[in-house]
């Protein structure tokens, strides 16, 4: 599959149905400030809203009743006991900084035993492998002005959920990065659909995930759906929450077919468990 870019900005993101404009006043994620959680941080009254940043990326900002909250996903790596400094910046105001503490949680561990050649990279997939990384940092960074739908996702197809999220590997002893995102267990050729209503940023063909397909939310909210055997959907679409994007498969780096379901916030990986009923 040759790589179709993710260049169409949101610019006209799908009507949304009624039942879902009627819940998205109280259709948040939970709150959780810990590393891969989400963390809840108030605005205050406003007119318009306000911008808020994490370093140097924009956060999703969105009215709760009467004043603006900032939803800031925080990194995986973000050690326990610090404070995440959150930017307010209003017109006619001077910026104000309001924290985060990093409160602990523990993921669980796996260590596994397998052959020195499944563990390093041969230097033609690395190779790959770093083409590809520095594209979907690129991807990941993406945000759009218009606010999405709603923060309460859809689970993409009917099966159980893990609880991997944030699982760390070791492979030989070797740590590798900690699992960013939920694999939901579903047969092979089952239809995946839209969590929530977006335009589709990118959709191709990685190293380690596979036929994957990555759909812009607004400001923010990416969610991305992994190892495909099929691809139902292009870059620049928009699709509706549960329109058909692709199928179940096991493309990429896997030991059989699962769809794995990342949510992004502000570029970080987020738990998907924090945005699903």
């Amino acid at each position: 599959m040759n790589r179709r870019r993710f260049l169409a900005p949101l610019a006209a993101m799908v009507t949304c149905p009624a039942w879902m404009h009627a819940a998205s006043a109280a259709a948040f994620p939970r709150a959780a400030a810990v590393p891969g959680g989400v963390a809840r941080v108030g605005l205050g009254e406003a007119a318009v809203a306000p911008r808020a940043r994490l370093g140097d990326d924009r956060v999703l900002v969105l009215r709760d009743g009467a004043e603006w909250v900032a939803w800031v996903g925080i990194p995986l790596d973000a050690k326990p006991g610090t404070e995440l400094w959150v930017i307010r910046e209003g017109a006619g105001s001077a910026p104000q900084r309001l924290g985060i503490d990093v409160t602990a949680k523990r993921y669980a561990e796996q260590h596994l035993k397998v052959k020195p050649g499944q563990v390093d990279l041969s230097p033609q997939d690395l190779a790959r492998y770093e083409r590809e990384r520095a594209h979907l940092e690129r991807v990941r960074r993406t945000f759009s002005e218009t606010p999405p739908a709603t923060l309460q996702l859809l689970q993409p197809v009917p099966g159980s959920r893990s609880s991997s999220f944030g699982l760390r590997r070791f492979f030989n002893g070797q740590a590798r990065s900690p699992h960013n995102g939920m694999d939901i267990a579903a047969a092979a050729g089952t239809p995946v659909l839209a969590a929530a209503s977006g335009r589709v940023l990118d959709a191709d063909d990685y190293f380690f995930s596979g036929n994957t397909v990555i759909i812009d939310h607004g400001q923010g909210l990416l969610t991305l759906y992994a190892h495909l055997a099929a691809v139902d959907t292009g870059v620049g679409a928009a699709v509706a929450a549960r329109a058909p994007i692709g199928r179940v498969g096991a493309t990429g780096r896997v030991t059989g077919p699962h769809l794995h379901f990342s949510v992004y916030l502000n570029a970080v990986a987020v738990d998907p468990a924090l945005f699903l009923a």
